[in-house]
């Protein structure tokens, strides 16, 4: 079996941010990344590399992807050790992380899903076999722009059997969002703004729920223990991204500060770039996305090299349906997993692009037992969504 192609694909989906209540509009786009990689037998794979900021990312990534693809046809798809290494060597002189890493994971993502197909077993089987039924998940509210709309959506995720759901109670003070940091403070208004909507959203789904904070990444150490504290009287589950991730040491200087657990990861690249994360004991919780750190060659070996250490593997898996799959497959056979990341309780807005609904019930995830990532993208789905340039 030979690669013959490789094609990216961009969409821009009309998107819901509460697809239970309404419609998908073309008000609200959310733009994804795919890769088909085609071989001479016919078996199709398929990969994701959905990049933040959207715009920009997604189509410089694109294009890296054709560049190295054209390096790979012809070859083998089953040597996906090899391809891996190579692509990633030969981008060496620009870096190893951020756009080298997210084109390997996007090639390595399909080739694992090509190699399921031709041996006709899910990936989580070619990786060990399952050490669990399920994937539990966490999810996210919408974005509230009010404390009793966050409670509201709250406690939906919450009716809908899920345990666990991540916010950013700051945003509404930052109207940057959050790709922005100058200062890496936030107001004292804001401080408090985002105290309370988080203690309404603990009243309002009472003890157990495990609520996750998201810093993004954006403050500065004394702002980030300030904040902290403040929240840990609603007890937080974890606090997550406090400090910009260029800076291990602001990162250890707010975690000798605060109580709460800490998890980072979504920014950190490669299993290398985790080994001072481990040995430095920086966190509680990592969360490696399988789309940016290497794909599922990699987002395996960071997720063996965490249980060396003891430490919690929870993906950063909020971005289209095979980020999901791919991501759930590796945690099937993974010991130190905590819970798979999604964008929405309620993925019906995938739907469109796969060939068969991903299957969520009361806050879990379960892989269907077909061969290799368990769904396929449908080419003319994506077409009718595809911008000009970029239609596979």
């Amino acid at each position: 079996m030979k690669i013959t192609a490789i094609r990216p694909w961009i969409i821009q989906l009309p998107w819901s941010a509460r697809p239970h209540r309404d419609p998908p509009s073309t008000d609200n786009m959310r733009e994804l990344l795919f890769t088909q990689i085609d071989t001479d037998e016919g078996v199709t794979g398929w990969g994701e590399v959905t990049t933040y900021p959207g715009v920009a990312g997604n189509r410089a990534v694109a294009h890296m992807i054709r560049e190295v693809g054209e390096t790979i046809i012809g070859r083998d798809p089953a040597h996906i050790e090899r391809i891996w290494h190579d692509n990633v060597r030969s981008m060496t002189y620009v870096g190893t992380r951020g756009a080298v890493s997210a084109t390997a994971s996007a090639i390595d993502i399909a080739l694992w899903d090509i190699r399921g197909k031709v041996l006709d077993q899910p990936i989580f089987m070619l990786l060990g076999g399952p050490v669990r039924d399920r994937i539990a998940l966490y999810t996210h509210p919408p974005r509230a722009e009010d404390t009793a709309t966050a409670a509201e959506d709250a406690r939906e995720i919450v009716a809908s059997g899920h345990r666990a759901f991540k916010f950013d109670p700051m945003m509404i003070s930052i109207p940057e969002g959050n790709a922005h940091y100058i200062d890496g403070q936030i107001t004292r208004k804001g401080m408090e703004d985002a105290w309370e909507m988080t203690a309404a959203i603990r009243e309002a789904v009472g003890p157990s729920i495990e609520l996750l904070i998201d810093a993004h990444g954006k403050y500065n150490v004394p702002t980030a223990i300030d904040l902290c504290l403040g929240l840990e009287a609603s007890n937080i589950f974890w606090f997550e991204e406090p400090v910009p991730v260029e800076s291990n040491h602001a990162l250890r200087q707010v975690r000798e500060r605060i109580h709460t657990k800490i998890s980072v990861g979504e920014r950190i690249f490669t299993r290398w770039e985790f080994i001072e994360i481990f040995e430095k004991e920086l966190a509680d919780f990592i969360m490696p996305d399988v789309t940016w750190t290497g794909g599922i060659s990699e987002l395996k070996k960071i997720s063996t090299l965490a249980e060396s250490y003891y430490v919690p593997v929870s993906p950063h898996d909020a971005s289209g349906p095979i980020n999901v799959m791919a991501g759930a497959q590796v945690m099937m056979s993974v010991p130190n997993f905590y819970k798979l990341e999604t964008n929405t309780f309620d993925m019906s807005n995938y739907n469109r692009l796969i060939d068969q609904p991903l299957d969520v019930r009361e806050g879990d995830l379960y892989l269907p037992d077909r061969p290799g990532l368990g769904v396929n993208l449908v080419p003319e789905a994506l077409a009718e969504f595809a911008i000009e340039g970029f239609a596979g």
